[in-house]
């Protein structure tokens, strides 16, 4: 009977975890998938993968992100339980006038992903340099128990739009 109740409470830790990790992120944009290259074929399962994705900064109007991260596939991948890489690469562009819609926090996430089942994500934080008038997008991955050094940053000047 022990061993159920421990079960049970180690369930409701994780998934107070899971709450608590959407609950932070909730603010951050949605990532559309723009495509992927396949990495590495797996007979069962999708192949290990790169996927591109776009998202908008939501709180600065004209400047678009564009993410490529790896992807893995295989059985663990298929049904959501692999363990994604933390390597990432981020490139951020001006597309249009640039209007920031809310006040601006550093180290505010716009963008975040799972790629574990609870205990790791993919992140993306802005940063405002003001001495150069730029700002700075941060793209890493964390884990509940060790982060990855592995990052990637893109930056995007605050300029006058022509069209």
């Amino acid at each position: 009977m022990a061993r159920t109740r421990n079960t049970g409470a180690a369930r409701a830790a994780l998934g107070a975890v899971a709450l608590a990790a959407a609950a932070l992120v909730a603010g951050a944009a949605a990532g559309e998938e723009i495509g992927h290259v396949d990495t590495v074929f797996k007979l069962l399962g999708p192949d290990h993968k790169i996927v591109i994705e776009a998202f908008d900064d939501p709180k600065i109007q004209g400047v678009a992100c564009h993410l490529s991260r790896a992807k893995k596939g295989g059985l663990s991948g298929a049904v959501g339980l692999a363990e994604d890489p933390s390597d990432a690469s981020i490139a951020c562009r001006q597309v249009g006038p640039i209007k920031v819609l809310e006040e601006l926090e550093d180290g505010e996430e716009v963008f975040g992903k799972r790629t574990s089942v609870i205990f790791k994500r993919l992140h993306v934080v802005r940063f405002m340099d003001k001495r150069r008038n730029v700002l700075v997008y941060l793209a890493y991955s964390d884990k509940v128990i060790e982060g990855s050094p592995k990052n990637a940053i893109s930056t995007v000047p605050i300029m006058p739009w022509r069209e």
